[in-house]
């Protein structure tokens, strides 16, 4: 099936508040929950799509014609390109029936791994969800990357037994899902992480720990100095706070700010190739992919990841060829215009 058709396909298949738009811009679910859209005041989904629009890369072909190369390593294992598939959760309340969180992490995860690249699962009420991401991770060699939320320190620990037990590559914990109710009626020091709560969390993991949901750079000097081994850039598409910045206005700052310490996540808003070169440029060492992805799932399963996974990084190496930067080395501020 091509992307056209797989998307066409899609429609039938998720909903109701998911509508598989030709671009997921954040503008048909506008505000909506449940649903792919976000929390209001204002459309944060739909700012973090505008945001990297304005970003305008540099055309510069007057360069060695060289073969593009987009691989990228992380944390000693290649990966076919920068790009990761986002942590989705609650599948059948924002996407509909066909997939809940277990049967859409069954094929993603082996889906992400066969392409070349790795997913990040998501966490929920119910503690089976991340076991059973964990035994597909398994059968691929525990390429994955589990996403914690927030818990209470005995019940992430919990969940670290599992993951230390079993080899998984990373660890991820969204700290931007602090505000989320089911956390917020836990006991104490569920939610909102310190420093000193962070470093306990990751000097448990016996493998990389990283830190998904910073917005300021503030945010991203806490992460380092509580141990994280990567951050991811996130406001959670707005589903938790609505009003706040898009990715792409806060990543320059924090990425001058890390200065290569870490490496560096964005998350929110990119939706092609063109996308991926810009926050590339901007300062991020890999991005991540979330619901544009979901209705190709849905509607072709592994397949239908592979084709849209083809897309972006078919945008992506024409973007690099015609901008003269044949590797992701290559991909500088120079590359883009000022907003």
């Amino acid at each position: 099936m091509t992307y056209d058709e797989i998307l066409t396909a899609a429609r039938g298949q998720v909903g109701p508040y998911c509508k598989a738009c030709p671009v997921c811009n954040g503008l048909a679910c506008a505000n909506t929950i449940p649903g792919p859209g976000c929390k209001a005041p204002n459309n944060t989904a739909a700012r973090n799509y505008a945001k990297w629009q304005e970003v305008l890369v540099n055309m510069d072909t007057l360069c060695e014609n060289r073969p593009v190369d987009t691989s990228f390593r992380l944390f000693g294992r290649d990966f076919k390109a920068p790009i990761f598939i986002a942590p989705l959760g609650s599948l059948k309340l924002h996407y509909g029936d066909k997939y809940d969180d277990f049967a859409y992490n069954s094929v993603l995860v082996p889906a992400c791994y066969e392409y070349g690249v790795a997913a990040f699962t998501g966490d929920g009420v119910d503690p089976e969800i991340m076991k059973s991401a964990v035994k597909d991770m398994e059968k691929v060699q525990g390429v994955g990357i589990p996403t914690i939320k927030p818990w209470n320190k005995e019940a992430v620990f919990e969940k670290l037994d599992i993951l230390n037990a079993k080899g998984i590559f990373a660890a991820a914990m969204d700290v931007d899902g602090a505000g989320l109710p089911f956390l917020k009626a836990m006991n104490p020091n569920a939610g909102s992480k310190s420093v000193a709560e962070l470093r306990e969390i990751t000097a448990y993991a016996k493998m990389p720990f990283i830190v998904k949901g910073v917005m300021t750079v503030r945010g991203a000097e806490k992460a380092i100095e509580g141990g994280a081994a990567a951050i991811v850039v996130s406001n959670h598409g707005g589903r938790v706070l609505g009003g706040v910045p898009a990715t792409a206005e806060v990543l320059p700052a924090i990425a001058k700010a890390v200065n290569g310490r870490v490496p560096i996540f964005v998350d929110g808003g990119i939706r092609s190739g063109t996308d991926v070169f810009r926050a590339l440029a901007l300062g991020a060492d890999a991005v991540l992919l979330g619901r544009p992805v979901v209705p190709f799932v849905y509607a072709a399963g592994a397949e239908g990841l592979k084709v849209y996974l083809d897309k972006i990084i078919a945008e992506l190496k024409d973007t690099m060829t015609m901008c003269g930067t044949p590797t992701l080395a290559d991909i500088s501020p120079d590359n883009v215009a000022s907003f």
